[in-house]
């Protein structure tokens, strides 16, 4: 279990407001809650990525039963083809809530995507995007992000998501492998998750983006 570093914390936080990323710090997931529903307008629409941060924090239900036009892609007896409708108005919504697979501490957002809803929406269409990430994915710099994901993120939710993947089965990416690879390198399975990858860093419209750090272990 990886310790609470509440001075990287504040590094990170200051960091991000450096880069125009509006950042803030709750103890608990019982607190991402509220602060979340503090940043939600009544009435907003709102839908997401797919994250177990946010279903851990309690969000997924706050936005079922509050008073949000909620683009629920999860909803019982919902298609592929409704799915792919939701990921495309995501463009137009007014809030759009994910997780990240890394926060570094100089203030970069590091995202991986499968099918690239996620990362699109993330950087632009959405009017606002609010990221919430414990603090076990907070590391150093991108190096310590592509780290992260080839031994942590991508295994964990390959197996989470039943993938036929390398590091599905055995918990490290098969580019580790290789001496001479670079980050982005991995396998060539249909069922891979690392396809696209996107770097946020300055943002020219100022808050756009917000990040909620949690001082819990959350996600993968």
């Amino acid at each position: 279990m990886k310790e609470l570093d509440m001075t990287a914390i504040e590094r990170t936080i200051t960091a991000l407001k450096g880069n125009n990323i509006d950042a803030c710090f709750c103890a608990t997931r019982e607190e991402v809650c509220a602060k979340v529903k503090e940043l939600l307008p009544e009435g907003c629409t709102v839908t997401h990525g797919g994250s177990v941060t946010l279903a851990q924090c309690g969000i997924t239900e706050l936005l079922k039963n509050g008073g949000y036009k909620y683009l629920d892609r999860s909803r019982e007896g919902i298609t592929r083809e409704e799915v792919q409708e939701i990921y495309r108005k995501a463009f137009s919504c007014d809030v759009y809530l994910t997780s990240a697979n890394a926060v570094t501490e100089n203030g970069m957002l590091f995202n991986v995507d499968g099918n690239s809803n996620r990362v699109a929406a993330i950087m632009f269409g959405p009017k606002n995007v609010i990221v919430v990430a414990g603090y076990n994915k907070v590391v150093k710099d991108l190096d310590e992000a592509f780290d992260r994901l080839r031994t942590v993120a991508a295994p964990l939710n390959t197996k989470r998501l039943n993938c036929a993947t390398y590091c599905a089965n055995t918990g490290r990416c098969v580019s580790l492998n290789d001496p001479s690879s670079k980050p982005g390198d991995g396998c060539k399975s249909d069922s891979r998750i690392c396809c696209s990858y996107t770097v946020s860093s300055f943002q020219r419209v100022k808050d756009r983006i917000k990040v909620i750090l949690v001082g819990e272990e959350l996600g993968y």
